[in-house]
C-alpha cells in the first residue's frame, strides 16, 4: 500500500509520521514537503520518499509519476492563522489541499478508490455565523469542497477530522522533531493541559493515536462506522469531530 503525507514536519504530520513507520502493511511512504524531513533522515527506512515540492498549487507529470499508484493521503499541511495574512491562510488551509485533492484522483490504480483525509481541527463549521473566526470559516469551507469532489468522483473518498488539543507529551519518538512552540503556547499547554487530558477528555488529541487513526483513515478503515451523531455527513463526505476519533480510537476511559 502506498500512501502520501504531507506537513511532516509539524506536529500532527509528526505522529502521522511514526504510525505510517510503524505499519507494515504500508509498503511505500511519499512524503511532500518544502524542506527535507529530519525524522525520515534518521529512520533509514526504505519506504520513505521525501519529495521537496515548492509550489503546492501545481502537480506536473513528473511529480505525479512518483505519486502514481498511491491509494491514500494524509493532509496535515497547514498554520496558524495567526502566523501569516488572511489571504496566505486561505492558500495555505483551503487552495492547496483542492488543488492536491484534484490531482491524486488520478493516483491510484483504476476502479480503486482514493482516501483523501484532512486535518482540520476542532471549531471549523460548514454553517459559519457573523463571529466565526478565519480558521473555522476556512476549514469548513475547505470541508465543504471536498465534499463536492466526492460526490462528482464515488472513488475519490475524502473525509475530514477535526483535533482539538493535540498532545504529544507521551509520544517520545516525535518528541526530536515537533516544531519548537513559542513560550505563551508552551505556558498554555502546561497549565490546560492536564485539565483536558482529565477533566475534559473529549478535546484530548494525543498523537500517538492520532498519528495512528488518520494513517488507518488513509488505509481505508473505519468506513463502516460514520454513521453517528458525532460525525458529521455532508454527502458521502464523513467530519469528524475530536469525540468521533477518540471514540473509534477506543481511548474514551482511558
Amino acid at each position: 500500500m502506498h500512501l502520501i503525507l504531507t506537513g511532516a514536519t509539524g506536529l500532527v504530520g509528526s505522529g502521522v509520521l511514526d504510525a505510517m513507520i510503524k505499519m507494515k502493511d504500508i509498503s511505500k511512504i511519499s512524503i511532500l514537503s518544502r524542506r527535507p524531513v529530519q525524522m525520515a533522515e534518521d529512520v533509514k527506512d526504505p519506504r520513505i520518499n521525501v519529495i521537496i515540492h515548492k509550489d503546492f498549487e501545481k502537480y506536473d507529470s513528473e511529480l505525479l509519476s512518483q505519486l502514481k499508484g498511491a491509494t491514500g493521503c494524509v493532509w496535515a499541511l497547514g498554520i496558524s492563522q495567526t502566523q501569516v495574512g488572511k489571504e496566505e491562510y486561505v492558500k495555505i488551509t483551503k487552495d492547496y489541499a483542492l488543488a492536491a485533492s484534484k490531482a491524486f484522483q488520478a493516483l491510484p490504480p483504476e476502479q480503486e478508490p482514493f482516501n483523501f483525509v484532512y486535518v482540520s481541527g476542532a471549531g471549523a463549521t460548514t454553517q459559519p455565523g457573523r463571529f466565526s473566526a478565519l480558521f473555522a470559516r476556512v476549514k469548513g469551507e475547505t470541508e465543504l469542497a471536498l465534499a463536492e469532489m466526492r460526490k462528482a468522483n464515488p472513488f475519490f473518498h475524502a473525509s475530514s477530522v477535526r483535533p482539538a488539543f493535540i498532545d504529544p507529551a507521551k509520544h517520545d519518538a516525535i518528541k526530536h522533531y515537533i516544531p519548537t512552540q513559542s513560550l505563551q503556547i508552551r505556558a498554555t499547554a502546561t497549565i490546560l493541559g492536564p485539565a483536558i487530558k482529565y477533566g475534559v477528555q473529549s478535546y484530548w488529541s494525543p498523537t500517538y493515536e492520532l498519528g495512528k487513526f488518520l494513517t488507518e483513515m488513509a488505509m481505508g478503515r473505519y468506513k463502516s462506522q460514520f454513521r453517528a451523531k458525532d460525525i458529521q455527513m455532508e454527502g458521502e463526505m464523513p467530519i469528524l469531530e475530536n469525540s468521533a476519533f477518540r471514540r473509534l480510537a477506543g481511548l474514551d476511559g482511558r
